[in-house]
């Protein structure tokens, strides 16, 4: 796969909690995108943040913090980005989980396997 000029970035926030069938949300939504043959995607694990009920999800020192933000970002072609977006928003609704989803131009300066 080739990809350089311009991309799309898709980033998706939600709760590490968040499940769907009984597996990890952000690991359901990882491979699907591995899955449909996306360029890349990564999970991030946050230390603070807040969504749309404004509840603070915070990792305490010496405490194990449950539901700490999680982002989600996947890069590749508009076209192939788009292709997803219907089947992650099935996914997100059957799983009923609050989430905010966006997209940016992205541009490619080198995407290689290293091989």
């Amino acid at each position: 796969m080739k990809i350089e000029g311009e991309g799309k970035l898709l980033r998706i926030f939600l709760g590490e909690v968040d499940k769907f069938e009984g597996k990890p949300l952000y690991e359901v939504l990882i491979r699907k995108a591995r899955e449909l043959h996306l360029a890349g995607a990564t999970v991030f694990r946050g230390l603070e943040g807040f969504g749309a009920k404004s509840v603070i999800h915070k990792a305490k020192f010496l405490e194990l913090s449950e539901d700490l933000p999680v982002l989600i970002e996947i890069v590749d072609t508009e076209h192939k980005i788009r292709e997803i977006l219907p089947i992650l928003d099935e996914i997100i609704t059957k799983a009923r989980c609050g989430v905010l989803i966006t997209m940016e131009k992205a541009e490619v300066i080198k995407y290689t396997s290293g091989k």
